[in-house]
């Protein structure tokens, strides 16, 4: 049997529809893919073989019977760590949640179930989705497939790795800074972030609600429309989902033509502060669409220079918020404060919350709450609120002129372990590119396009709320050109682990 772990999900639901494979052997293949190379990579904080199994012995049972199944179905797949799952732990990445096996799944899971895509597991991820490494998980950090002593970014690492890896051809993340975006550049994989409200948040353990956004990881684009069309749609469950069709993506996909669409190239994201292996990659790009028809503008967003120190107070003010009850009283970690007889509420309160949130969690909630705290809220919290708006009309303004936005998604290539732990505004400052598009809630799509030293390089196309099939089109068009000059496709690049061989 050829290696199934190296196909792409459209090709794997094309072999399963010809009955030339079975879901049982893609799903099998797939954890022993996990078994030989996760322990050096450690994508995943839970495998549920048995569970993968039995969904894809059941997707067979029904194909072999003549049923109508979904085209993904028996297609394997992992879940960020941060939706919660019926039978499966939820932890995400946190003390405070260990061992917690939530009661009801998520939509976005509920969805895949349905869809008949087997679970391979959870993947790892910054504490709470607080991070741009993966190195802020209390289990442990997760290792870049293409060179394992640099980080897959953050804070969807664990998603990014595992498709990365070829420990899963599709994968779930949650984007609110740029979580699903910035993992995908520096991994080399696809990843996206719909039109906020166009994915349901129910069962997404939030950080930053209005923020907060989950999407497909993949390693094509077109795989990521097939899986966008899977999760996404309006549920009645989440007051912030919206009650619209869906874009057809993957006809947007599969149509890949950009001749006559206007690319706008955003000035204050190309320059100053990115690297000159991504600057170079990154218009090397703009050539290849303008070859193609595309007409290339450039576009200036001013506000986009304050939308880094805006997301820094309105993101840390949301977690305080929504973080305030994990109080050991209702559900989480609850610990007992040492040489303390009869401790009361406030005391046992604290020290759960110490022993069970990690430093970067807690700094945040720290910062939130002063930003919150009365006297402060006008001159931060309010004022960091109005930029978003600021934000929102330099968007509107855009795409008055253009059809998408392009810039790279992350101003350097992947840093080794540990470089940035100890620097945390260095840190926050990879997530310039990949913030505007979260304060509007208007759609992203990074995808590879070259390396610069040795490294993936990613591209982010941007589109006006629910046209998101904007993205996949330029996206699709934009992952060809780069095959055809690089002669494969670009997961064909990646190194072959040590550990796998």
């Amino acid at each position: 049997m050829s290696d199934l772990t190296r196909s792409t999900a459209a090709d794997l639901a094309a072999a399963l529809a010809a009955g030339t494979v079975t879901s049982v052997e893609v799903t099998q293949q797939h954890l022993d893919r996990i078994a030989a190379v996760d322990g050096e990579i450690h994508a995943y904080l839970h495998v549920d073989a048995e569970g993968a199994l039995a969904t894809a012995a059941e997707v067979d049972r029904r194909r072999d019977a003549g049923e109508s199944v979904h085209d993904l179905a028996g297609v394997p797949i992992a879940v960020k760590d941060v939706l919660t799952t019926t039978g499966l732990p939820t932890t995400c990445g946190s003390k405070m949640l260990e061992g917690w096996v939530p009661p009801y799944d998520a939509t976005v899971v509920s969805r895949l179930k349905a869809a008949g895509l087997p679970i391979l597991g959870k993947t790892n991820m910054d504490e709470f989705a607080m991070g741009s490494s993966t190195e802020h998980s209390a289990y442990g950090p997760t290792r870049n497939p293409w060179d394992t002593n640099r980080i897959p970014g953050g804070s969807g690492g664990g998603s990014a790795a595992a498709v990365a890896a070829f420990e899963a051809p599709l994968a779930v993340g949650t984007d609110t800074g740029g979580s699903i975006r910035q993992p995908g550049a520096v991994t080399g994989t696809v990843g996206v972030k719909p039109t906020y409200g166009g994915v349901s948040r129910y069962g997404l353990v939030a950080m930053a609600s209005s923020l907060d956004q989950a999407g497909p990881v993949t390693r094509t684009v077109l795989d990521a429309a097939l899986l966008h069309e899977v999760m996404a749609g309006h549920d009645p469950r989440d007051s912030t989902s919206l009650d619209l069709p869906v874009p057809p993506v993957v006809e947007a996909a599969r149509r890949a033509d950009v001749s006559g669409l206007r690319v706008g190239v955003i000035r204050e994201l190309a320059g100053e502060g990115f690297q000159p292996g991504v600057r170079q990659r990154f218009e090397e790009s703009i050539e290849l669409l303008a070859k193609a028809g595309a007409e290339i503008v450039e576009v200036s967003c001013p506000s986009f220079a304050q939308g880094l120190a805006a997301y820094y107070l309105v993101m840390p003010s949301e977690v305080s918020s929504n973080l305030a009850k994990f109080d050991a009283m209702r559900y989480g970690l609850r610990v007992s404060p040492q040489g303390v007889d009869g401790p009361s509420a406030e005391q046992v309160m604290a020290a759960s919350r110490d022993a069970g949130f990690g430093d970067e969690v807690k700094r945040r909630i720290i910062l939130g709450t002063y930003a919150l705290s009365s006297g402060y809220y006008d001159a931060y919290y309010g004022s960091a609120q109005k930029v978003r708006t600021l934000i929102a009309r330099d968007f509107e303004a855009a795409f008055e002129q253009v059809d998408v936005l392009a810039s790279p998604t992350s101003p350097a290539v992947a840093w080794p372990l540990g470089e940035k732990l100890d620097a945390p505004l260095a840190m926050y400052a990879q997530d310039i590119a990949t913030i505007p598009a979260t304060r509007a809630g208007v759609p992203g799509i990074s995808l590879p396009i070259g390396l610069s030293e040795g490294l993936p390089v990613g591209l982010q196309f941007l589109a006006p709320a629910m046209a998101d099939d904007r993205l996949y089109n330029a996206g699709a068009a934009l992952e060809r050109f780069v095959a055809e000059r690089d002669g494969s496709p670009f997961a064909a690049l990646a190194p072959e682990l040590e550990v796998a061989r």
